[in-house]
């Protein structure tokens, strides 16, 4: 997930504090792009990074990545109770039999994006993630690529983008019959479901995962 860092909160804000982390009202600090927005914030703080295990879990973070490329995270989370109706909550089982008058329900459907390659990738990976099922599965997959280390970002630019791991996951995932996962795409879901943890250093969730220390 990338975000585009919005209007900072005014605070008084501690000298020590670096510049891309703002603390709220609640004396709490976070980066700029989560601090303004309420649905961005809530999701700052209860999920993103938290780590993600299982299966349904990986594939819904995996589709809303896919669905996210070239859009703000912050439609796709409004958009999150649609998507999660219009995919059956993403059960992998149900989304991969889809057929093609799904497809053109769903490109009907506004309250998902209406793009039909990532629809039809979604339903493909759908069918990706239960053909991995007799090969360990997603959630194995995806956690096999944790690197040994963790970035430590002070500013937003310090933040990467892609990684070896993430650029060795997309190959892993396409080489599966998984679509829309490319370098950057991978290192946005790694970000998600805690496999990296790139909170800005002196943000008060930097370290919560329990898969990196602070």
């Amino acid at each position: 997930m990338s975000e585009a860092s919005p209007t900072a909160l005014p605070s008084d804000r501690p000298s020590d504090l670096p510049v891309d982390v703002v603390v709220g009202e609640d004396g709490l600090a976070r980066p700029r792009w989560a601090a303004s927005d309420p649905l961005l914030r809530t999701y700052y703080d209860d999920e993103w990074g938290m780590p993600v295990r299982d299966e349904r879990g990986l594939f819904e973070r995996l589709s809303l990545e896919a669905f996210q490329s070239g859009l703000s995270w912050a439609i796709i989370l409004r958009k999150r109770p649609g998507f999660r109706a219009a995919f059956a909550a993403f059960d992998p089982d149900t989304v991969a039999a889809y057929a093609e008058e799904d497809v053109e329900r769903l490109l009907q459907d506004a309250a998902i994006v209406r793009n039909r390659a990532k629809i039809l990738a979604t339903i493909a990976n759908a069918r990706a993630t239960v053909a991995l099922r007799s090969d360990g599965g997603l959630a194995d997959l995806v956690w096999s690529f944790r690197p040994d280390a963790t970035p430590t970002p002070v500013r937003s630019a310090d933040v990467p983008s892609t990684s070896d791991e993430s650029r060795a996951l997309a190959k892993a995932l396409k080489a599966r019959g998984f679509r829309f996962v490319g370098p950057t795409t991978a290192f946005a879901l790694m970000e998600a479901v805690g496999i990296v943890d790139t909170h800005l250093v002196g943000s008060h969730r930097r370290g919560s995962s329990g898969v990196w220390p602070a």
